[in-house]
């Protein structure tokens, strides 16, 4: 009997060892597998590091011309630009560190605010007037009628003319005395028209008429979000008893509001920094004087050439530079915000 009990209980210890042995060794084996997985990961992690640097380099290289123009061309001066707002200075002679004076002497001119006044009221006429208009020459063109090419491509011709010679053209048809508009008006019995640039009241208005004219940008824009839209919710809309206009509004409008937008804030953005157009059309206004008369054209963009490159006050120029990239970044944001609330 008791070599029986012996027995069993050699064969417990001798399982049990067994047993720890086995999970001894699967453990072991475990391991080794772990170790051999993470040391695999880690060659394959280095690996997609090595190809991913060498990428990283590849498209550098790449782009290096690009990087090189942008740092001497673009960020060298916006970083200097900030520096000379804060000094006096001139081409003439070097910079002389005077704070905020600059910007102390830009609030307190009254021709300053004459131009933020000017670009303000440009922006906030221009910018709606613009864009209603881009849009609803895309709703006509994307009727499908004959000859319907033929009409968009007389609307998009205006927009590729070059700025100076739009301006020029504009200059010449909005003179108050030979002018093609005011001739037009005196053929229809209009015995006073407007005095155009020559006139402050009118002057804005002159300037917003040459750039409808040349809205087709915009409208190819509008035309290409208005074709996106699906034909089937038009139809289910149709079918539930809407009219073409309930359509357009309920259907259209919405689904081509991050279009509306985006022509909205990058022709606020444009409008802010209006100078090329106003700076041919002033200059050939019989007037003759840069801003036109009353200082009625000096915009912003303007007034900046006009203090920086007509008086050499580059310190200056430079503070109101960085005043208007306030703007116009708050501008955006505001814009921006006001988007939101339609998501």
């Amino acid at each position: 009997h008791g070599l029986i009990i012996n027995q069993t209980e050699v064969r417990r210890v001798s399982s049990a060892v067994v047993s720890s042995n086995l999970s001894s060794a699967m453990e072991k084996n475990m391991n080794r597998q772990r170790i051999m997985r993470t040391e695999a990961n880690k060659n394959i992690i280095k690996e997609n590091r090595k190809k991913d640097m060498k990428n990283l380099r590849l498209g550098l290289l790449f782009i290096s011309p690009i990087i090189i123009g942008f740092c001497c061309f673009d960020l060298y001066p916006i970083i200097m630009s900030l520096y000379y707002s804060f000094t006096d200075f001139s081409i003439l002679r070097a910079p002389e560190w005077i704070g905020i004076d600059n910007y102390v002497e830009m609030f307190m001119d009254p021709l300053y605010w004459k131009s933020v006044l000017n670009t303000l009221y440009f922006t906030l006429i221009g910018v709606p007037l613009l864009t209603i208009t881009a849009l609803l020459l895309a709703v006509l063109l994307n009727l499908r009628t004959p000859l319907i090419k033929a009409f968009r491509a007389l609307i998009y011709i205006p927009s590729v003319v070059p700025t100076v010679a739009c301006a020029l053209l504009w200059s010449w048809i909005l003179n108050p005395n030979y002018g093609l508009l005011n001739s037009v008006l005196r053929s229809l019995g209009v015995s006073n028209p407007p005095g155009w640039l020559a006139d402050p009241t009118w002057a804005k208005l002159g300037i917003l008429l040459m750039l409808l004219w040349g809205t087709g940008g915009q409208m190819v824009i509008f035309l290409a979000a208005l074709q996106g839209v699906p034909d089937s919710l038009k139809e289910s809309a149709r079918l539930d008893g809407a009219n073409a206009f309930q359509i357009f509004i309920y259907v259209t409008i919405p689904m081509i509001r991050n279009v509306i937008f985006y022509c909205v804030i990058t022709q606020a953005v444009a409008l802010l920094q209006f100078f090329a157009q106003a700076y041919v059309m002033s200059s050939a206004s019989t007037s003759g004087s840069l801003g036109g008369s009353n200082n009625c054209t000096l915009f912003y963009g303007l007034y900046l050439y006009q203090e920086g490159f007509g008086f050499l006050k580059m310190g200056y120029a430079s503070a109101m530079a960085w005043i208007l990239l306030i703007i116009s970044l708050f501008a955006t944001w505001l814009l921006l915000k006001f988007s939101d609330m339609f998501d």
